[in-house]
């Protein structure tokens, strides 16, 4: 009989907001079941994410007493049991260069980098460093020997200048070929390419 009482509260105020209801719950909150997809927080600090297992409390917040840095996902790495896996640290590029750097907190740094991946996108030179063998973007406006970089560039530059038509001579190529046809701009594209 005490079981029928006890539920019939709960059913009558379902639609009552959970202050009212407060009393019938007997403590238990909406987060009954957060264990279980990691949406605890940290005692300490208050971060979501945080682990508990045998009594230790795990933080990915870095600046908390039980930061665990097996916690934080960051990199695209991948995870070996529980940790992420080391990255390789014996990469040495063919044709190093040094990139001299003045990052945003004006500190100055050396990257040594492989001339082979140098690219250059928009602003930003992009590179293959060592010894992780990660690829970084520098701002030009921050590396300190611009010239020697720039220098570097038409190295890979140089190997992939454009050897075919471009999109627009593509068309006009696949049109003519798909219809059978022929014309006048058609055969000046076909002389410029003649093995496409």
């Amino acid at each position: 009989m005490e079981e029928s009482c006890w539920l019939k509260p709960m059913i009558r105020f379902s639609n009552r907001p959970p202050e009212c209801s407060t009393s019938l719950t007997f403590g238990v909150d909406m987060g009954l079941l957060d264990f279980l997809f990691g949406k605890t927080k940290c005692p300490q600090c208050g971060t979501k994410g945080a682990r508990t297992s045998e009594g230790r409390t795990r933080c990915p917040n870095p600046s908390c007493q039980y930061f665990d840095g097996a916690l934080r996902g960051r990199g695209g790495r991948h995870r070996i049991d529980g940790l992420f896996a080391p990255r390789r640290s014996d990469y040495s590029p063919e044709r190093p260069l040094a990139i001299r750097y003045c990052n945003f907190q004006g500190q100055e740094k050396t990257f040594t980098a492989d001339q082979k991946s140098l690219m250059r996108r928009g602003n930003h030179i992009v590179a293959r460093v060592a010894p992780t063998g990660e690829t970084i973007a520098l701002s030009r406006d921050r590396i300190q020997n611009l010239s020697e970089v720039e220098q570097a560039l038409p190295w890979v530059v140089g190997a992939v200048q454009q050897t075919g038509p471009n999109k627009r001579e593509r068309q006009v190529l696949g049109f003519h070929k798909k219809h059978k046809s022929s014309s006048p701009l058609y055969e000046k594209i076909r002389t410029k390419y003649p093995d496409w």
